[in-house]
């Protein structure tokens, strides 16, 4: 008889993970992922990726505002006797009173190699703290923020100015291929899980759309782990006669000069050490663009200060 599984998860890195259970024949008997919500203008209501995903492969999906202290849900989860929870990106802490009710518990999938940058934030600080190594760590949930124990850890190197989109790409598809090996395992009653080393843990806070602002008096390195940590959104940006320019994408260079002025016709920027050279460019209210682009009808020229 199938095992059966509860997935709790709501952004596009969950996605991978629930079409491969789905797709290796794990019985998933219902999702729950975070409610549907507004547009910014309110025109327009959105399911979560996690939510379309369920309704194409015909999964029960279930969508409470708060999770605990909620009596249906709770009776739900009770009456499932579930063998094992997936829990990926869901949003919501569970309480000790739902982790009680499946055979196996709660495992997540964490986006970092723990004790690492525990949080809601791994990737984007990894990023930005300038990592070359990252991972995900499937570990056991319990009342302490992503301090269970650890089942299995894979690394991932970040490769050369990798930024937050393509990394947590690359670590969606990892995680949905261990964790099959990783389920088997707990069905089987052969996984072990070990303590995290608790006095080396870090916490990656969640991410604050006023941090995206750059500060040319730091490094080049720094600030290109900001543009790419901060992509898509909320962005990493510079201040101009009153108008916000996020930077899409751009590279390290060795020019030096002043920190935020605008050192030549390369669109190559003064940091306190080096430089960087802006690839692409989004002013407010615009398209994205190429820089070449961008500087053929724009008023910022060689010597303009973001300072």
């Amino acid at each position: 008889m199938l095992k059966k599984i509860i997935f709790m998860g709501t952004p596009m890195f969950a996605v991978p993970i629930l079409k491969s259970l789905y797709q290796n024949g794990y019985l998933v008997s219902v999702v729950f992922t975070q409610p549907p919500k507004k547009s910014q203008r309110g025109m327009v209501v959105k399911p979560t990726p996690i939510q379309n995903l369920s309704e194409t492969l015909n999964i029960e999906c279930r969508t409470p505002t708060n999770l605990n202290n909620n009596e249906e849900e709770y009776n739900y989860i009770k009456k499932l006797d579930a063998d094992l929870a997936i829990v990926v990106g869901y949003g919501q802490i569970i309480s000790r009173k739902i982790l009680g009710l499946v055979k196996n518990g709660f495992i997540n999938i964490h986006a970092s190699l723990l004790p690492k940058f525990r949080g809601a934030a791994p990737i984007q600080r990894s990023l930005m703290n300038s990592d070359k190594e990252t991972g995900i760590s499937i570990m056991k949930i319990i009342d302490e923020l992503d301090a269970g124990p650890i089942c299995n850890s894979y690394p991932l190197e970040i490769l050369d100015n990798e930024n937050f989109e393509s990394l947590s790409e690359r670590l969606s598809l990892l995680a949905s291929e261990k964790i099959l090996d990783n389920v088997d395992d707990i069905f089987s009653g052969k996984a072990i899980f070990k303590e995290q080393d608790h006095k080396n843990s870090t916490y990656a806070k969640k991410i604050n759309k006023f941090e995206g602002k750059i500060t040319w008096d730091e490094s080049a390195k720094k600030i290109i782990g900001k543009i790419n940590g901060l992509y898509p959104f909320p962005g990493a940006f510079f201040l101009y006669k009153g108008e916000r320019y996020k930077i899409l994408k751009a590279e390290l260079t060795n020019t030096q000069g002043t920190p935020g002025l605008l050192l030549n016709d390369k669109f190559e920027i003064g940091c306190a050490e080096n430089s960087i050279r802006v690839l692409e460019i989004q002013r407010e209210g615009k398209k994205a663009q190429k820089i070449q682009e961008f500087m053929l009808g724009s008023q910022i020229k060689k010597g303009s200060s973001f300072v």
